[in-house]
């Protein structure tokens, strides 16, 4: 990141340039070709599991040392290492072909020889970016840069807007001067200098001439010069390099495998003791070590990764949640322990399409159920001979009292006319552009403005019958429903900033000469600014209550002597050196007094599907949900109440905008005194708050039920998502859809990416993707606690294994004076790990407690989830005494050869896993039990081939028969008896549930 410096770049030349530019790709790997196999190993062997065993196998070389083959450890280890390498392999090779699809887009360049196609661009090429006419300026979204839905106005460089064509920019000597690439998506400082003119032309840049990547140029033709790419560009600074995720569930393991390496320790130096440490008792230790290391299961690691294979491979092909893919197949089993989700607002919760919902007369009020009848008042007004007479030939009675149709035209009048809206007219195949636009065409018309909320409007007020089809700087077009056009001079337009909150407009109607002036705004400014009336404040509460966006719509008449005062004294104080603003805002504020108030509008963000009932079964998992949004505080207030991310009867605390210390501690003494409220917070104050009162601000964040914080930056995000993390230590889960959300997601536990409108960059960095953000519920409540429940059990049961094994040996060589002998030779310890009992245990994949309809319905099954180590005694305790049964029955009951304890224990051993597992499933899969056939079928069949170990003969007695049979039996009754006892006094809450 030292390394940037300032370029300038020559258009049309890339050969000019002064340094080596990084290439346009973007990379999602882990890996490259040389790093791949260093970097698994690695990454497999610097947790204490797999070292323990590398260093166990490597200690095979010693002879000394060694108790069997040598293929006894290198080839469970070798197992183990190749299933890794093939699933990492698979990931990486899946991970390059899609960021090839991506990095393999066809740009249009600019070139002597016209337009061609390239799927590379370097700084100094020149590409079209976009086909439709708009004069030179263009509309650019930005919402998957930095969140916000607003449209962006961007203008081009003055003097290349002279030239005839497009190609004259490759004959002009010109170059563009740019600084240093840094993270700051909102400030450019730059100059653009023609050498060829007479005088040299020098135009400065700023942020208002740039198209940042990951923007969408939303109407225009734009001939643009690249100046950035790579890693240099602003999306991928402000989002940090994917990392190597370990599952919580994993690092457990590791922390177990520790327990058991120090029990292991522990039992050696006992059998050492016990030998009164007589001769070479160093080397003895060493082999008990080896001898007793099937405590430490090498197949724990095997029978987990192929699980989570399976895992992923059922999130893949479950048919309610189409098109899921699973990016990361290492950490399936955290969507089961997630405590805090974090989701983008825009394209995630909703689909960023505004829909007129509400207008509110104050007397009357007109749902989506009843817009007909404000078209048939439209209709009417427009109809009548008198609604184009002069405000002084209009009766009297008219201006006192109004009716019910005057009134609804009027509302839909200046809604009509109080935007920043242009309608814009494109080609479609049947008419052209020009004809079009001459005609009004309304197939070929889309409406451009920098908010959806304002089309939102215009679009609704052409529904009605008022048809915005016209717009200049100076004038406006309207149509009405008979057809006749109405035009009106645009005298002055105040546009909405973040301090006013409110617009306005003058207007002169050419057929009438009547002046405007309109303004529409949020409720707590206008409350102030219109007549005196009763019904304001509690209608926008009601409004806001249901998650619409309110605008109180107001106007006030002007005479022509009114109008040129206002006029005069507004331009001298444009022309005020010193405090311009403020003087500016005082005279237009001498207008802003009495106006008359004519309707309130509702206008709803509308959600994704199912986002109400998805965040709903969240909540009641236990998963505390934050909204992390770019839009702004009255914007993602709004979606957070109509999405119940808020509930009806939860307080909502806005934090006061905060820019020191002094400030900050004030109000969080303010917000300390809430209780069960949801914290509404910009991201600018969560700067200074994280800056000087972290630890107490995060404190009081996570007791909140809901927290949404606005205006946040990518790495804004990235950084809650971190904070949350060190300061609860619990998992995370951030859903999003855009470029900005990849930092946040990638710093997550789990990332899901949401395939958006707006491309696939944050479903390409993510761990999961789903299509719609109502997936996430079953992927968390289904697929997340299955998979964890299930590795839980599996990897109890692989554990128990090997420590019923362990405890035999060590029953066996305290009974032999405690020789350092071992009791099975290894290729029958491989095969019980492995064709013997590996099928029915790894079978627990498919167990379920209850149906996935269950869970879903209710999602406080979510919270019983238990971790595996504290079920650690339980399953000791139980391999303690199956070991113990086992190696005493098959001692105690051994006629008179030692192959016949062999015999006795292995089986009884084997049978006795077996009805573990069958006793242990809940509910029953059909491979199920062929793999307890299959098991059981391949121990007899390979008993042909263990006649140097068991006595086959023997074993075909009915002395055997009863001897193992009688031995299992006693084995398995304690776990029956306990699992009768616990279902009897201690029923867990999902067996209440199934019938």
């Amino acid at each position: 990141m030292g390394d940037f410096r300032p370029r300038t770049v020559w258009l049309g030349h890339p050969e000019k340039r002064e340094q080596r530019y990084p290439r346009n790709v973007i990379n999602n790997q882990k890996y490259n070709f040389f790093t791949f196999l260093p970097g698994v190993l690695f990454n497999q062997f610097k947790y204490f599991f797999n070292l323990y065993f590398l260093l166990l196998a490597c200690s095979q070389f010693v002879n000394e040392l060694r108790l069997g083959a040598l293929y006894t450890y290198w080839v469970p280890l070798g197992i183990v290492l190749i299933i890794t390498i093939l699933r990492e392999a698979v990931e990486e090779i899946r991970c390059y072909c899609r960021d090839k699809e991506v990095n393999s887009q066809i740009y249009s360049k600019l070139s002597i020889r016209g337009k061609i196609l390239f799927n590379q661009r370097v700084p100094a090429d020149m590409i079209f970016l976009r086909t439709s006419e708009r004069n030179g300026s263009c509309f650019l979204r930005t919402d998957q840069l930095d969140g916000e839905t607003d449209w962006k106005l961007r203008h081009p460089v003055a003097c290349t807007q002279r030239l005839p064509t497009a190609a004259d920019l490759l004959q002009i000597r010109s170059y563009v001067y740019a600084e240093e690439p840094n993270i700051d998506i909102h400030n450019f400082i730059g100059t653009f200098t023609r050498e060829d003119g007479d005088p040299p032309v020098n135009e400065s840049l700023s942020i208002e001439n740039t198209l940042w990547a990951s923007t969408v140029i939303a109407s225009g033709t734009v001939v643009g010069v690249v100046i950035y790419t790579g890693k240099e560009l602003r999306s991928v600074m402000n989002t940090s390099d994917p990392r190597h995720k370990v599952g919580l569930f994993d690092l457990e393991v590791n922390c177990l495998t520790k327990i058991l390496f120090g029990a292991l320790v522990v039992v050696s130096l006992v059998m050492v003791a016990l030998q009164h440490f007589a001769g070479r008792w160093y080397l003895q230790i060493f082999r008990f070590l080896l001898l007793f290391s099937n405590i430490v299961p090498i197949s724990l690691r095997v029978n987990l990764d192929m699980g989570k294979m399976v895992f992923s491979w059922m999130i893949r092909r479950d048919s309610k949640i189409p098109g899921t893919v699973v990016r990361a197949s290492t950490i399936p089993e955290q969507l089961g322990r997630i405590s805090y989700l974090l989701t983008d607002k825009t394209g995630t919760l909703t689909q960023n399409e505004m829909v007129f919902r509400r207008l509110h007369l104050g007397t009357v009020a007109y749902g989506m159920d009843s817009m007909d009848e404000v078209q048939s008042h439209v209709f009417s007004a427009y109809t009548q001979p008198s609604h184009d007479l002069p405000a002084s030939r209009v009766p009297a009675a008219t201006k006192v009292r109004k009716t019910i149709s005057s009134r609804v035209h009027e509302a839909v009048k200046a809604i009509a006319l109080v935007h920043c809206v242009t309608p814009a007219y494109e080609a479609n195949g049947v008419t052209d552009q020009a004809e079009a636009e001459q005609h009004y065409e309304d197939t070929c018309r889309v409406y451009q403005a920098a908010s959806p909320d304002e089309v939102s409007l215009v679009q609704w007020t052409e529904s009605v019958g008022l048809t915005l089809v016209g717009r200049d700087q100076n004038s406006m077009q309207l149509r009405t429903p008979s057809g006749q056009i109405l035009n009106f001079t645009i005298l002055q337009i105040f546009p909405f900033t973040y301090v006013s909150k409110r617009m306005g407009i003058i207007v002169r109607d050419e057929s009438t000469g009547e002046i405007t002036f309109y303004m529409k705004g949020a409720d707590v400014v206008m409350a102030g600014i219109v007549q005196y009336n009763d019904w304001l404040e509690e209608e926008c509460g009601n409004m806001a209550r249901e998650g619409l966006r309110v605008l109180v719509v107001s106007k006030k008449s002007l005479t022509e002597e009114q109008y040129q005062d206002f006029e005069a004294r507004y331009v001298q104080a444009k022309l005020s050196v010193h405090d311009r603003s403020l003087k500016v805002a005082t005279v237009i504020e001498s207008l802003e007094m009495e106006m008359e108030l004519l309707c309130l509008t509702g206008v709803e963000d509308q959600l994704q599907a199912d986002v109400r009932p998805t965040l709903e079964i969240l909540r009641n998992a236990g998963i505390k949900v934050w909204m992390l949004t770019g839009d702004k505080l009255e914007t993602a207030t709004c979606t957070a109440k109509n999405a119940h991310l808020v509930t009806r009867n939860q307080e909502i605390h806005i934090f006061n905008s905060v820019t020191t210390r002094g400030e900050a501690h004030l109000e969080l003494n303010a917000f300390r005194r809430k209780h069960d409220c949801a914290l509404v917070i910009s991201g600018d104050s969560l700067e200074v708050c994280l800056k000087f009162y972290e630890y107490e601000f995060m404190e009081l964040a996570c007791q909140c039920p809901a927290v949404v914080c606005c205006r946040c930056a990518p790495t804004q995000k990235a950084q809650i998502v971190r904070l949350l993390q060190e300061r609860t230590g619990k998992l995370t889960c951030a859903v999003g859809d855009g470029g900005n959300d990849v930092s946040m997601i990638q710093e997550a536990d789990c990332g899901v990416g949401v395939e958006g409108k707006e491309g696939k960059q944050a479903s390409l960095a993510a761990d999961f993707s789903v299509t719609q953000f109502k997936h996430l519920g079953r992927l968390l409540m289904v697929h997340g606690r299955n998979s964890y429940k299930r590795s839980a059990g599996l990897s109890q049961f692989v554990i128990h294994r090997s420590l019923c094994i362990s405890t035999m040996q060590a029953v066996f060589s305290s009974v032999f004076y405690f020789a350092s002998v071992p009791l099975y030779q290894g290729f029958l310890i491989i095969g019980y790990s492995t064709i013997y009992t590996m099928f029915p245990v790894f079978s627990l994949v498919l167990d379920k407690d209850v149906k996935s309809e269950v869970a879903m319905l209710y999602p406080e099954l979510y919270k019983d989830l238990l971790k595996v180590i504290h079920c650690l005694h339980y399953i000791t305790l139980l391999a303690i005494e199956y070991g113990s049964i086992i190696m005493y029955g098959a001692l105690l009951l051994f006629e008179s050869e030692f192959v016949h304890i062999v015999a006795i224990s292995f089986t009884s051993l084997i049978l006795t896993e077996l009805l573990m597992v069958a006793l242990t499933i809940q509910t029953w899969h059909w491979l199920m039990i062929v793999a307890e056939l299959l098991s059981l079928a391949c121990y007899i069949a390979s008993l042909v081939f263990l006649h140097e170990f068991i006595d086959v003969y023997f074993i075909a007695t009915m002395s055997f028969l009863w001897k193992v049979t009688v031995i299992t039996l006693v084995s398995c009754l304690p776990l029956y008896i306990l699992k009768y006892l616990r279902r009897r006094f201690s029923p867990p809450n999902y067996s209440k549930l199934t019938t």
